[in-house]
């Protein structure tokens, strides 16, 4: 397959005034991130919040350029590109936001939400672009009455439906997803992600699934790439992930996710201490702090990832054979007696 976007050593770091007379404090958001998307796939972004995957999404869609590192999408080296390319690039990676409400604008119509970006990047006429908006809400499940209501009158499922189908209006080849199911029901979640299967099939979009629920990164991703502290400590092919976790991160992540079933509990990993402040992350591996495997080494170095069979890994004890086998993914629990 074809790498359609490339990111090497990326970073944002963003500056803090506290004053006339005093330095500025350096928030290292996302801290020399690599990793590959292949055309097709869908990339899952996983890790607690404050992590970098919003920032990362926001690299992603050139709304903010990088601090530092390389980033090329669709063969484009974006610190290179022309205004031509930037434009042309704008229109093949599109973002859904995480909550449907904020992100249309509540003064306009769906039909004019809908035609903005046609505007902006085509010469389509008034009425080709109120037939490419047409077409889209139906792409997306909307009625074309829809077209002339405003998006107060929806619910959330229907206004994040609006959403994907503003996004996809130019055609794109990659969609960022920043935790586009995390603000509906559990019911809609389920409308929304079949929604977004059946789009990828059909249009062969590419998507870079940015989420904190495991229980869902598991039904859509191909991939997955565990962020802590604005790095990547694992990446994975989805199965390999669920099956075999070697991050003792990844493993505290999915000892904490739900059991979908009664009677059905994950082996539970408990994590000390909170998450450390970006502004002054800890020396060597910065999970070392709530680590139980940490040793001497891990307080002085950072890991690198390293190939461990299908996945790579940051942690010094993968590497050394210190790190015991995964508890079972699922404990069975007895049912109980009528």
């Amino acid at each position: 397959m074809t790498a359609i976007v490339t990111a090497k050593n990326l970073s944002q770091i963003y500056e803090l005034k506290r004053g006339m007379f005093a330095k500025p404090l350096a928030l290292k958001a996302v801290k020399e991130t690599s990793f590959t998307v292949e055309q097709g796939e869908t990339l899952a972004i996983v890790g607690e919040s404050g992590c970098g995957k919003s920032t990362l999404a926001r690299m992603l869609t050139m709304i903010e350029p990088p601090t530092e590192g390389e980033l090329t999408i669709d063969g484009i080296r974006i610190a290179e590109a022309s205004d031509s390319d930037l434009k042309r690039l704008r229109s093949i990676v599109q973002i859904v936001f995480q909550n449907p409400y904020g992100a249309l604008n509540p003064r306009q119509k769906v039909g004019a939400i809908l035609e903005e970006p046609l505007k902006i990047n085509t010469s389509l006429s008034a009425a080709e672009r109120r037939e490419r908006a047409e077409k889209m809400l139906a792409e997306v499940g909307l009625r074309p009455e829809h077209y002339g209501r405003y998006p107060h009158m929806f619910s959330g499922g229907q206004r994040q439906r609006i959403a994907i189908a503003r996004a996809i209006m130019l055609e794109p080849k990659i969609l960022v997803l920043d935790e586009p199911v995390s603000a509906l029901d559990v019911s809609i979640q389920a409308q929304i992600l079949n929604l977004l299967a059946e789009l990828q099939e059909r249009l062969g979009l590419t998507y870079i699934f940015i989420s904190h629920d495991l229980s869902v990164v598991r039904h859509v991703a191909t991939r997955v790439m565990v962020m802590y502290l604005g790095r990547p400590v694992e990446i994975a092919p989805v199965e390999e992930l669920y099956a075999n976790p070697l991050h003792p991160y990844t493993r505290a992540l999915l000892a904490a996710t739900p059991a979908a079933r009664p009677g059905r509990r994950g082996a539970r990993q408990r994590l000390t201490g909170e998450l450390p402040s970006p502004i002054n992350p800890p020396t060597g591996c910065a999970f070392h702090p709530r680590c139980p495997y940490a040793d001497e080494r891990t307080k002085r170095e950072r890991p690198e990832l390293t190939q461990h069979g299908k996945t790579m890994v940051a942690c010094f004890a993968v590497d050394e054979g210190r790190l015991p086998p995964p508890d079972a993914a699922v404990v069975e629990t007895p049912e109980p007696r009528a």
